[in-house]
């Protein structure tokens, strides 16, 4: 325990000390050329870069198949974000092990945004056992998501107003594209036999999608992927597929898909055969440089993927026809 708190203590001063260093440059000094952006999640970096284009370099600390529920930020990580001009994260918890690390930037004069700060508090999902917290999963609404856009576009107005047209300009064309994301999966989804709109996957992400989708989803484990599934959640989750007679389930890019083949191999145990339905962007996006590696990507692959798997139709290379193989079901 003493060594722990040692390590606490030490890790605190660290970046205390460097935030504390890294606000001693002049405010402006970084906006004669493009500026330097952290962001957490590849979801936020992805709207920062279409927003900011040009004016700045964008890092995102959680790549391709990160959980940011269990990240821990390394030396390198905040490094990088005591030397950044802007910090952007998700929020409502999601980046729980930075939150300390948020406050210190924020209490240097450094710029930190949550891009969910503007979102309706009342009209946010908090399930049972999430302790009054609302689910951070919201990227998984297109629309919600949207919204995050114009929290980007303002704090970068405010940072750079030289190029305030600029920034608005950018966010209202990107929401222009999400606005056809959404409605595609409203399109496609809407294909799905009713009996068939089911959604299980590893841990409970798909929340906001299932609201605004129109699909009932169940997720084994709870928000957090810190929480453990137990014998019992996956044996009701059997009884509800065998009763069901549902076909397919779904793995997670950054989630173990142990309680997943736990619930095939269950349901095979009862005469029930139940196959994966596809490999589904929970917490983090695709590989970098591919379609799939964009916010955009991910939810078109996330998107066709379902409709493919449980029975509806939807165009093979998804929104924009730059899917790779999407049914991907064992």
């Amino acid at each position: 325990m003493r060594s722990a708190f040692r390590y606490i203590m030490v890790v605190g001063l660290f970046v205390t000390f460097l935030f504390c260093f890294s606000c001693s440059k002049a405010p402006d000094e970084s906006k004669n050329s493009a500026f330097t952006i952290v962001c957490t999640t590849g979801m936020v970096a992805d709207i920062v870069r279409q927003v900011a284009g040009d004016k700045a370099v964008v890092t995102n600390l959680m790549g391709e198949g990160v959980d940011p529920h269990l990240y821990k930020p390394t030396r390198g990580d905040l490094v990088k974000m005591a030397k950044s001009d802007v910090i952007f994260y998700s929020g409502l918890l999601l980046e729980g092990r930075l939150s300390d690390t948020f406050v210190r930037a924020a209490r240097s004069g450094k710029p930190v945004y949550a891009v969910t700060e503007l979102l309706d508090y009342d009209k946010l999902l908090t399930p049972d056992g999430s302790y009054g917290h609302p689910d951070p999963h919201v990227w998984m609404d297109v629309s919600a998501w949207s919204q995050c856009v114009q929290v980007v576009a303002d704090a970068l107005a405010e940072f750079d107003p030289a190029h305030r047209a600029l920034y608005l300009a950018n966010a209202q064309a990107y929401r222009t594209g999400l606005a056809q994301l959404h409605d595609y999966a409203v399109q496609t989804i809407a294909t799905i036999p009713q009996q068939q709109r089911v959604l299980i996957t590893a841990h409970d992400a798909f929340n906001y999608f299932g609201q605004a989708y129109n699909l009932k989803v169940k997720g084994i484990q709870g928000l957090s992927t810190e929480s453990e599934a137990g014998l019992d959640d996956i044996n009701r989750l059997i009884d509800m597929i065998v009763a069901s007679g549902i076909k397919a389930v779904f793995v997670e890019t950054s989630v173990s898909d142990k309680n997943i083949r736990a619930l095939i191999e269950g349901a095979k145990a009862r005469g029930h055969d139940l196959i994966i339905g596809g490999s589904l962007f929970s917490d983090a996006m695709g590989q970098g440089g591919t379609y799939e590696g964009s916010y955009m990507g991910m939810l078109d692959h996330n998107i066709t993927t379902i409709v493919h798997a449980l029975g509806g139709q939807a165009p093979l290379g998804g929104l924009h026809g730059k899917l790779g193989s999407v049914t991907h079901n064992e």
